[in-house]
């Protein structure tokens, strides 16, 4: 009989493009998914090091599954914090059976390359046995094949790494420098997905193509590849200083007029201090030059509160921002001090409470923007895409992270059809009426 498997995968989208990869290597070795984590016989925890508070999350979910698998299964802990933290992880976490770091195996034990004296490793077996290391790279995840999509949307991963410098952030010194996929495997595996969209992912996603030798960026005829080859094509998190005219009128040419943009702040000296290129007046200039160009456009962005150095005036700052700029969707976190970044070496550090008051007030300010933008839909027609039983999206959401629309719960997942937007509740929103997927030709604003 087979073994089984359960990977949990937490943290960020290019983590679950890497779930998707490590699961066909699982298949290919045998393994068929388990109806729950306490039936599989490998349970694989694909974890987050992004913030202290992701890492806490990890640590919380490996120990939780190890209080609920079943006797005699094997405990797997990959991901960043395998990557980041592999020996001191295995140390502090006895109840994990492996630590796999990227591009390693999950399932062959470390420096056994036969387990029957056949000359042939069985890496079921080995996971199953009572072997416990850190295991060593032997593998390129990022060009490994993946399985079919089980959603009609799927990521799909450009490029790995990031030769940014950002004051906060320790992701180069664990994920490497960028190394982009080249255009035809990217474009190969989005055939082979069969889904209606896929969603482009990267650490630095504007920057694909230029670690090729050239020094070129080459996003822009990768964005027009995919788009001859699915309905939607989105774009997560992208730097503004990459956000060229080209690039802009590439995007919304696509029909998905969706700008994930990493802004981080607004505040010049806070910028400076975070190493990152902008300030409040470039990044408004910026969205209304998109707007002028497509008034339907959509917006999302993510900001950090409490960087070292953080005023008061930097905190108004960003409030009038979010307030004038009024983009649809924001994501607001808490610094977290990482070790060996710019930001941890800097003075002014902001006291934890002060930095969760002012947390609260941005969510609370942006929560009010997001249900205005939502309720301004009501009448509105959108072409929807059925992504699960009565929930869709138009273009104006990303899977996951932003609303959703609720359908008919009669009509098929992977259906485009358009509906009227009938009422809003907070972020998601109701529709009365359903059209055919022939008489979807009403573009998102009517």
């Amino acid at each position: 009989m087979a073994q089984s498997y359960w990977i949990e995968t937490l943290g960020c989208p290019k983590n679950q493009v890497d779930s998707d990869k490590l699961t066909g290597t699982l298949v290919r070795d045998g393994l068929k998914p388990a109806e729950s984590p306490g039936e599989a016989d490998v349970v694989v925890v694909n974890t987050c090091a992004f913030i202290a508070e992701a890492r806490q999350e990890s640590i919380d979910t490996v120990l939780a599954f190890d209080g609920a698998r079943k006797d005699g299964s094997r405990l797997v802990v990959t991901g960043c914090m395998a990557e980041r933290y592999g020996e001191e992880l295995s140390a502090a976490l006895p109840e994990v059976d492996r630590v796999a770091p990227f591009g390693a195996s999950l399932l062959s034990g470390a420096g056994v390359d036969d387990e029957d004296g056949s000359g042939v490793s069985s890496p079921v077996a080995v996971a199953l046995g009572a072997t416990r290391s850190v295991a060593r790279s032997s593998f390129d995840l990022l060009e490994l094949p993946r399985p079919a999509a089980t959603a009609p949307w799927a990521y799909v991963k450009i490029a790995e790494g990031c030769d940014r410098n950002c004051g906060f952030c320790a992701i180069p010194s664990f994920r490497g420098e960028q190394r982009s996929r080249s255009e035809q495997s990217i474009l190969a595996e989005i055939e082979q997905l069969g889904v209606s969209e896929v969603v482009l992912v990267a650490q630095d996603l504007a920057a694909y193509g230029r670690d090729q030798g050239r020094g070129e960026r080459r996003i822009v005829p990768l964005v027009r590849a995919a788009a001859e080859r699915v309905l939607r094509v989105r774009l997560l998190y992208l730097y503004p200083s990459d956000l060229t005219d080209e690039l802009i009128d590439t995007i919304c040419s696509t029909g998905v007029p969706y700008f994930d943009l990493s802004l981080q702040h607004v505040s010049p000296p806070l910028m400076r201090a975070m190493r990152r290129w902008g300030d409040g007046a470039r990044f408004a200039e910026r969205i209304e030059t998109i707007r002028s160009r497509e008034p339907a456009a959509a917006f999302r962005s993510n900001f950090i509160v409490g960087y070292p150095g953080e005023t008061e005036a930097d905190h108004d700052l960003l409030l009038r921002f979010v307030e004038q700029a009024r983009l649809d969707w924001c994501g607001f976190f808490a610094y977290s001090e990482e070790e060996g970044t710019h930001g941890a070496t800097l003075d002014g550090k902001v006291p934890a409470g002060l930095r969760f008051e002012r947390l609260a007030e941005l969510r609370e300010l942006q929560d009010r923007i997001t249900a205005e933008k939502r309720a301004e839909l009501i009448g509105e027609r959108l072409e929807v895409l059925v992504d699960a039983i009565g929930q869709g999206r138009s273009v104006r959401e990303a899977p996951e992270i932003d609303g959703i629309i609720n359908v008919d719960p009669a009509l098929d997942i992977g259906s485009l059809v358009t509906v009227t937007v009938s009422g809003a509740e907070g972020p998601d929103l109701l529709t009365s009426y359903v059209a055919s997927p022939r008489d979807a030709e009403v573009p998102i604003g009517g």
